[in-house]
């Protein structure tokens, strides 16, 4: 039996060490990070920055899901003098076009990708089923979910927490436009002090804005971890999941 050479042990090490803190996350992507500096729709060379950050986690040997939002396109308080239910139904159709998108842009750079859909539209996207997910996933495919949760009066933030749950991710990372989570808005007050950990009873005590109260109870209830970090930085997505300290974990305990 030959035994590992000098070179051929220190490249094992090596790899060892590089081998990512988490095998399957769910990344929350907010609608206004796809129109990148114009504020609205879709910017297709942000989108593919995006796509060739998540193409580099994949090498890694990391499975990504994704949730997208759509308030690039239409949020339910643009028209507040529509039905409330009607307004979300028109925002969980806005994710799909940013979900399509989103594919496209990694399928260019020849990332096998699935988008599932919480309402049905057979033509051009799967309809979500959780095993289906979690096969996509086993295979090496990035799966985009899109139409929220299917039903009004529910958040894509809500719908993060619950598909991460759902195919059993180890943590949900939301991607945001600020490095983290501040105490006040760190673009009016520029005193305001960004926290490295919370729990998820600070966030519901504070009145935190990290997410909705629904996704942060869903997730303290199942101790899904939570990472929030400026996506907007080339190269965050990466060093987040490799385990680099950056943005803000909200977690059961925190360290002293």
């Amino acid at each position: 039996m030959s035994s590992l050479t000098v070179d051929e042990s220190s490249q094992t090490e090596a790899q060892t060490l590089k081998k990512p803190p988490y095998n399957r996350i769910l990344l929350k992507l907010s609608g206004e990070v796809f129109a990148g500096t114009s504020g609205f729709g879709v910017d297709a060379p942000t989108v593919r920055r995006y796509a060739q950050e998540l193409s580099d986690v994949i090498s890694m040997g990391v499975q990504i899901a994704v949730v997208v939002g759509g308030g690039n396109i239409w949020r339910g308080r643009m028209a507040p003098q529509m039905e409330r239910a009607t307004a979300d139904q028109m925002g969980m159709i806005a994710t799909v076009i940013n979900a399509l998108a989103l594919q496209d842009a990694l399928e260019k750079l020849g990332v096998k990708t699935r988008v599932l859909t919480a309402i049905e539209m057979k033509d051009v996207a799967e309809p979500f089923i959780r095993r289906r997910a979690v096969r996509h996933l086993e295979k090496g495919r990035v799966v985009i979910f899109a139409g929220g949760t299917g039903s009004p009066y529910f958040t894509t933030d809500s719908c993060a927490a619950l598909r991460g749950l759902e195919i059993n991710a180890d943590a949900v990372f939301k991607g945001t436009k600020v490095d983290g989570v501040y105490d006040g808005d760190p673009v009016e007050n520029p005193n305001a002090k960004m926290y490295q950990e919370l729990t998820y009873i600070d966030v519901l005590r504070q009145g935190l804005k990290v997410m909705d109260s629904t996704a942060i109870s869903l997730c303290m209830d199942n101790g899904l971890a939570i990472n929030v970090f400026n996506i907007t930085q080339e190269g965050n997505i990466k060093r987040i999941v490799s385990g680099e300290k950056i943005g803000t974990q909200v977690k059961k305990e925190v360290n002293d």
